[in-house]
């Protein structure tokens, strides 16, 4: 297949050559200049370190020849910039595209998930898919075992990205549940912030565990009370992204959460991690989900107290533990 990727980040650069290293036919986009110049000549990722990009692999400034005459389209930039790109690209987009989108995030204004943001932008009939899962980029960029899902309402577009995306170290499967699967990628960068920040502190597995484990039951919670399928959040788009997302290494937003808890300011940790923390963007329409579908979200509450209320993390943990005791089974 024919198959633009717009935006070169590790994400997108990853799957472009797993694509490409597939037999598809890849061409990637950027706005920057110089960040075309070195994919092309030095044939490397300066964040994927040991991945060799595929010759076969074209990269372009020019939007139109990214997406005209594409059998995928794949939205790979970071969540803030997939409106402002979609603007760009809605001339070359065509009616029944297959639009694949990777990002995870949701708008804060329109409380719109990136599929959302397509839809609202191409006011067409394009067919669109989230691929999401637990999926670092350095992993993949490595051929290392990985799963992720695709989530659409049409399940003939889910299956399509499946059968594409699907190779020897890339299992790939479907979930016709698309606002669940991009709920759980947006939010888990939230709790992987507050998983880093405990680490930061000082606290050990005991506490990250009960962190992630509660905060797959906020996510679930918000998830169930807008229309979501409960099974989401317990498969791959849910705590399998939760998982990798708030203990690795390559997580940024883990690493972002560990900085700050050490004593590092906002800003600080953002520059030090040197890439988007989508976590940060997150929030604001987390709190807003939260209040607007009355879902209780204590630990996205205590990460926006830390990030945006600038509260002192020892302090926020202190209210978190100190809250009034309940049953484990009351979960939604």
């Amino acid at each position: 297949m024919k198959i633009g990727v717009l935006g070169t980040g590790t994400w997108g650069t990853a799957l472009g050559r797993l694509l490409s290293n597939a037999g598809h036919d890849v061409m990637m986009w950027s706005p920057i200049d110089q960040e075309i110049r070195d994919l092309s000549t030095k044939r490397v990722h300066k964040n994927l370190p040991g991945m060799v990009i595929p010759d076969a692999i074209i990269f372009t400034g020019n939007l139109e020849e990214a997406c005209r005459q594409k059998d995928i389209i794949v939205f790979a930039v970071p969540s803030v910039f997939v409106r402002n790109t979609a603007v760009q690209a809605k001339p070359y987009i065509p009616d029944n595209q297959l639009i694949v989108d990777v990002a995870k995030g949701i708008e804060p204004d329109t409380l719109l998930t990136m599929t959302g943001i397509l839809q609202d932008v191409l006011q067409g009939h394009q067919r669109l898919v989230a691929l999401s899962g637990p999926t670092h980029a350095e992993e993949v960029a490595l051929d290392l075992l990985t799963t992720i899902v695709s989530a659409s309402r049409d399940e003939q577009a889910a299956l399509t990205v499946q059968k594409v995306f699907s190779t020897p170290k890339m299992r790939v499967y479907t979930n016709k549940d698309i606002l669940g699967v991009e709920l759980c990628g947006a939010l888990k960068n939230i709790v992987a912030l507050a998983s880093g920040i405990a680490k930061g502190q000082g606290y050990g597995d005991n506490a990250r565990a009960a962190l992630i484990t509660r905060g797959a039951v906020e996510i679930g919670r918000l998830g169930m009370k807008m229309g979501c399928k409960e099974r989401t959040f317990s498969g791959l788009a849910g705590v399998g992204d939760l998982i990798v997302t708030a203990t690795s290494e390559h997580s940024r937003n883990n690493r972002a959460g560990y900085l700050i808890g050490t004593g590092l300011s906002v800003e600080q940790a953002v520059k030090e991690v040197g890439m988007v923390v989508e976590g940060i963007h997150a929030i604001p329409a987390a709190m807003k989900l939260s209040k607007e579908y009355d879902a209780e979200m204590p630990i996205v509450s205590a990460v926006n107290a830390v990030i945006n209320e600038h509260k002192q993390p020892e302090d926020v943990i202190r209210e978190l533990m100190e809250r009034e005791e309940k049953s484990e089974l009351n979960r939604y």
